[in-house]
């Protein structure tokens, strides 16, 4: 076996620090239970792999490490054996399990089975390592390790369900090296953040808290988006090794077929593709030099792939946790790659922040509902500036346009900041909505039945610039409704009336 001095030359100061900091913890009080955070490429997996090994030499117990994917399985044992750790993997195919080693890796719903069949005894496992912690999926096992120190290890500290904060199984924090701190001192590259504004109104919240996978799809499946899409990768990846995060199958295939078209090496992966075919393409990808991989739920965690040179959020999540392992992604630091982009087309990083940006977690773990009620305002925005009208049927309609909503009271305010009158928020909107109408139609009679299905949200439009107003009148808002309408269709004629001249004169 390595002596101490030895494997202290495996890892940089920062990481010996909270290897002795968590050492030291573990000393002081053998059955506490403690969550350790540190950003996604700080090495958190040869941190407690060391806490492992360091461990087994010092106590006659046994060691165990949970994890979620069978990806970190292998992983895991293979960082371990690195540090000359002898380990076993408790895996769904393992049979006839027999207890022949002092350091086991497992996946939890496996070590659950395996409990409760009475093929594994806990009573001599001293320390449990549970890896991305914020899954509540690990929650219930470690009741089963009653009197072992529990170290859990995420990048946030945040659980994935809000009902089941953190700080309810963990009795305290200790976090490790900031992002910012990461990136200065060169362990990860620095990135460059392109984003861009999306009207995500049509996005619906599942059970779990997320966007549904079927409003990501049709938001993200229309040929506006696709566009951007594609758009934005010319833009700010051209060339570049990229990875494209999706949250529908769908979207990703169609990303697939449209790269394809456009003569870039783009291939698909999802959770249903095989193994075989999975290892093919991951081959494929670290060879490709501009390769791009476009994928969903599969690349977030138990992939590593330095070379990565651009990451592009192509979905929007309300996931903190999320976020931060899709940027993660393309931070690993080359000696030939001091940087890397990210491309936002969610509104990602204004709900979250950027990424490398400081968070206080300590204050997170402590307030987890002050800082979910932080989330879900930024999520919901405010709710009056989000139009009932705008339904999926309306838009349905309107298939060249990206950005049907108008947010009356921010317009409203900069009329007010750049001292403009107040009607011209009424005269910008009647512009835009004007605009989409003539964009998605082909005749003039075409483009005034649009004008007229979008009434309700007219009527909207209307009650939110009177209540700007805060002093106007009931009959002040008919009338203005009326008006409206009609100056709406008198400038689609007005408009229609001069491209069409322009187009014979041609």
């Amino acid at each position: 076996m390595k002596s101490a001095t030895q494997n202290a030359t495996l890892f940089y100061d920062y990481q010996q620090k909270d290897i002795a900091t968590i050492f030291t913890n573990i000393e002081s009080k053998p059955d506490q239970k403690l969550l350790y955070q540190l950003p996604t490429g700080g090495g958190k997996t040869m941190i407690f792999s060391e806490i492992a090994r360091k461990y087994l030499s010092q106590y006659d117990k046994q060691v165990m490490i949970l994890t979620h994917r069978n990806e970190l399985c292998k992983q895991t044992s293979t960082t371990l054996k690195k540090l000359t750790v002898h380990n076993k993997i408790i895996g769904s195919k393992t049979k006839n399990f027999k207890s022949n080693a002092t350091c086991y890796v497992a996946m939890v719903e496996t070590l659950r089975n395996r409990i409760k069949s009475k093929k594994i005894n806990t009573k001599n496992v001293g320390l449990v390592i549970i890896d991305e912690a914020h899954h509540n999926s690990f929650r219930k096992l470690t009741k089963k390790f009653k009197h072992a120190f529990i170290i859990g290890a995420t990048a946030t500290p945040f659980s994935s369900d809000v009902s089941k904060p953190m700080n309810r199984y963990y009795d305290g924090l200790i976090t490790g090296e900031s992002i910012a701190n990461l990136i200065e001192n060169g362990f990860l590259a620095k990135p460059k953040s392109y984003q861009y504004e999306i009207e995500l109104n049509s996005l619906k919240t599942g059970i779990h808290g997320d966007f549904t996978v079927s409003s990501s799809n049709e938001l993200y499946g229309s040929a506006p988006m696709q566009e951007l899409l594609l758009q934005a990768y010319k833009d700010n990846a051209n060339g570049k090794k990229t990875l494209i995060f999706n949250n529908g199958i769908a979207v990703s295939k169609l990303v697939e077929e449209n790269f394809k078209a456009a003569g870039i090496p783009v291939r698909h992966l999802d959770n249903k593709t095989s193994e075989e075919e999975r290892k093919e393409i991951l081959q494929w990808f670290k060879k490709t030099k501009n390769a791009v991989l476009t994928s969903v739920s599969i690349l977030t965690t138990g992939f590593d792939e330095p070379t990565v040179k651009h990451v592009i959020l192509n979905r929007a999540t309300t996931s903190i946790t999320l976020y931060h392992q899709m940027v993660g992604r393309g931070a690993r630091r080359l000696a030939s790659k001091k940087t890397f982009g990210i491309t936002d087309l969610g509104n990602n990083i204004q709900r979250f922040g950027a990424w490398e940006a400081p968070l206080d977690w300590k204050y997170i773990f402590d307030h987890p509902d002050d800082f979910a009620k932080q989330l879900h305002y930024q999520i919901a925005g405010n709710s009056s500036s989000q139009s009932p009208a705008l339904t999926s049927e309306l838009r349905s309609h309107f298939p060249k346009t990206l950005e049907m909503a108008f947010d009356i009271d921010s317009h409203f305010q900069e009329a007010l900041d750049m001292d403009k009158k107040h009607k011209s928020v009424i005269q910008e909107s009647i512009r835009q909505q004007a605009k989409m109408c003539l964009d998605n139609a082909e005749t003039l009679s075409h483009a005034l039945e649009l004008a007229a299905m979008l009434t309700p949200e007219v009527q909207w439009r209307v009650k939110q610039y009177v209540k700007c107003l805060e002093s106007a009148s009931p009959s002040y808002k008919t009338w203005l409704m009326e008006d409206y309408q009609k100056r709406l269709e008198g400038l689609i004629k007005k408009v229609y009336a001069k491209i069409h001249a322009h187009d014979q004169t041609a």
